[in-house]
């Protein structure tokens, strides 16, 4: 299964990123694909802080065009969306200290042990510091 993170979303929602064109395929294929495909809940949470946020896109995006477009991909039939299940602290712990992240990076290593407890193969993102995090396999389609 593969997983996006936050900032294959971001890209496929604001027009002007010139990777909008590629990003919005990507979801596309997958939302519309018949194959199961995830989204961390921490990423569904910073996209909206992100696509909203005034020191970030001005104007930001209204809250209402955000979430229609969210329950638009969110109701799609093949999305998985990830959530923590009971070995998460394990997991996480685990992942934290193999990786060796602190700080802001703790964010990441959230994402990255959802992906581990389901199992997810890939995560498509544009992010390098997630290839910090073992077992998880990352592909950048921006590259």
């Amino acid at each position: 299964m593969r997983a996006l993170d936050t900032n294959v979303l971001v890209h496929a929602e604001i027009v002007t990123s010139p990777f909008h064109e590629t990003a919005r395929a990507l979801l596309r294929d997958l939302a519309e694909g018949p194959a199961p495909w995830a989204i961390p809940w921490p990423c569904v949470y910073e996209f909206l802080r992100v696509v909203t946020h005034p020191r970030v896109y001005h104007p930001p995006m209204p809250i209402p065009v955000a979430l229609g477009d969210l329950r638009a991909i969110l109701g799609s039939p093949s999305l998985v969306v990830l959530a923590e299940t009971p070995r998460h602290a394990d997991v996480m712990m685990s992942i934290v200290e193999a990786s060796g992240v602190t700080g802001n990076l703790i964010h990441d290593a959230h994402i990255a042990a959802l992906c581990v407890e389901h199992g997810v193969s890939e995560l498509v993102t544009g992010d390098r510091d997630f290839a910090r995090f073992p077992g998880i396999r990352t592909v950048n389609p921006f590259a």
